[in-house]
């Protein structure tokens, strides 16, 4: 089964760690990304820019609006995504659970649906 994962962090509380602290992280992200695409488990992996960067789009009666920064106002934000192959659930979720910065935010994990349901968007 394919799981994306969805990272979430504090822009705030990582801009703060020294940058001995970020090295650290930043390698062991790295070492662990390493060993997952060893496995076949990592499908791909993204940081993205701060979500100051974002624009937020909708279109409502044929009318397209753009505005900028996420659409919920949290002190978490998502800052990366990674795309596994896994067994089942409770593997999805102990590869997530070993992402470094599972530590300092927090990792959605959600099955990929295969295909888009004719009957309804969501089962």
């Amino acid at each position: 089964m394919r799981f994306l994962c969805l990272a979430y962090e504090e822009e705030q509380t990582l801009n703060s760690l020294s940058r001995q602290e970020w090295t650290a992280l930043r390698n062991e992200t790295l070492d662990y990304v390493g060993s997952l695409q060893a496995e076949g488990r990592l499908l791909a992996a993204e940081p993205l820019q701060s979500a100051r960067t974002a624009k937020t789009v909708r279109v409502r009666n044929g009318q397209t609006t753009a505005t900028d920064g996420p659409f919920a106002e949290t002190k978490e934000q998502l800052g990366g995504f990674f795309l596994i192959e896994a067994s089942d659930y409770d593997e999805a979720v102990r590869i997530a659970s070993a992402w470094p910065s599972a530590r300092i935010g927090a990792i959605e994990v959600r099955p990929l649906e295969e295909g888009l349901p004719e009957d309804s968007r969501y089962r």
